[in-house]
Formats: structure tokens, C-alpha cells, sequence
């Protein structure tokens, strides 16, 4: 590591947190679709998160100190969301699909055959951009999960020029953070039956993306 990066890793250690606690304090926040989501796990069930690249700068903050435990790339940004959350009340686990993560991937499962919750970014950590990998499908097939969408969009958005089209808010503005209906998926299926549910899941997802970002233009 490069004086360079150890003095970044430092920077975001000492204010990262602070600084997106009062970022998100600053504003005002209204949480939608959240009561299918508690009554699963109320009920114990496991849940997979499935949330795009582009709508995780909140995700740091708002899943905190629920011992979540997110699956975080190896990347620089996906960096920068570990220091974020370590300390943070999570379960951190490094590894993506471009890694090699067998024992990531067997940590998700036990996780959720414990009755746990997992985040995914399903299109991370390098695209293509809300293209749907299979991790998520083939996790709740074989635990048993509830895929729940989330996605968030605010009042006053600032859309980065990137291959994610990465979201962020600005202080003072007014956020909306969506929970989607829960997506089951049927145990035993082939391959063909697995790639039509991440084909119907994608479709799912990209819909529920839309529909979020719509909200705030109800007003205009």
C-alpha cells in the first residue's frame, strides 16, 4: 500500500462516518413499503437486500447496527462503504464476483440458513449497470431467503457520470428510502428455470428502481 492510499484509509477512518452521519441527519427522511419487510422478519425469515450499485451511498447509513452483514468488493469503492461501516454495527464480508469468494459465499449461507440478512449489489461492483448477476437468485434458492429490493431517491439529485449512475443527495434535501415487495424463489430449479427468475428479478428490480425514482416528480 502506497503512503497515498494509507493516508486516504486514514482520511475516510477518521471522517467518513462523521461526515455521512451529518450529511443524512441534515435531511429529512421518509422510509416506504417497510411494514412486508418487518413482518418477514419478525416471522425469522432470512432476507437477501438486493440493491444496484448506483443507490448505495445510503446504505451505510441506514442498514447500521442492525447486525446486517453486507457483501462488500474488494474494490476501491467498495473500500471506502468497509471503512464507512466497520464500527458501524455490521457484519462485514469482502468479496465480489470478480473475486474469488468461496468462503464468502459460504459464510452468506450460513448467515442466512441462521436466520440472518445479507446485502448484495447485484450489478457490482463493475457492471454492467443494473445487469443482474446470479449470486442473489441462487442464495435464496438454496436458504430459503426473501429477495427485498431497496433503493432510495431524493428532492434535489445529483446523478455522478459514471457507469452506475451513482445517486447522491445533497444536505438539507428531503430522501425517500423504498423497501420492495419480497420476491420469492422456488428451491430445486435447473439451470434454465435459475435464468429465467434472474431475468424475472431483473425486470423486478429495474421497475422498483424506476417506480423510486419517480417519487419526489409526483410534486411537480
Amino acid at each position: 500500500m502506497t503512503f497515498k492510499e494509507r493516508l486516504r484509509g486514514l482520511i475516510i477512518d477518521a471522517l467518513g462516518k462523521p461526515i455521512l452521519w451529518l450529511w443524512t441527519k441534515s435531511c429529512r427522511l421518509t422510509i416506504v413499503g417497510e411494514s412486508e419487510y418487518r413482518a418477514l422478519r419478525d416471522t425469522g425469515r432470512p432476507v437477501v437486500h438486493l440493491i444496484w450499485h448506483g443507490k448505495i451511498f445510503i446504505v451505510p447509513y441506514f442498514f447500521r447496527k442492525r447486525n446486517i452483514m453486507p457483501l462488500v468488493s474488494p474494490s476501491r469503492d467498495g473500500e471506502i462503504a468497509a471503512r464507512i461501516m466497520d464500527g458501524w454495527g455490521y457484519k462485514l464480508l469482502r468479496g465480489s464476483g470478480t473475486h474469488f469468494m468461496k468462503n464468502a459465499w459460504l459464510d452468506m449461507k450460513k448467515e442466512l440458513q441462521g436466520g440472518g440478512e445479507v446485502i448484495i449489489v447485484p450489478d457490482g461492483p463493475r457492471g454492467p449497470d443494473r445487469k443482474l448477476k446470479m449470486g442473489g437468485i441462487k442464495l435464496a434458492a438454496e436458504t430459503g431467503a426473501a429477495l427485498v429490493p431497496f433503493s432510495f431517491s431524493t428532492s434535489k439529485k445529483k446523478i455522478l457520470h459514471s457507469w452506475d449512475r451513482f445517486l447522491i443527495f445533497t444536505p438539507f434535501s428531503r430522501i425517500v428510502a423504498v423497501y420492495g415487495r419480497p420476491i420469492e424463489i422456488p428451491q430445486g430449479l435447473n439451470a434454465e428455470g435459475m435464468e429465467s427468475e434472474r431475468r424475472r428479478v431483473e425486470r423486478l428490480m429495474i421497475d422498483f428502481d424506476e417506480e423510486t425514482d419517480r417519487f419526489f416528480d409526483k410534486e411537480n
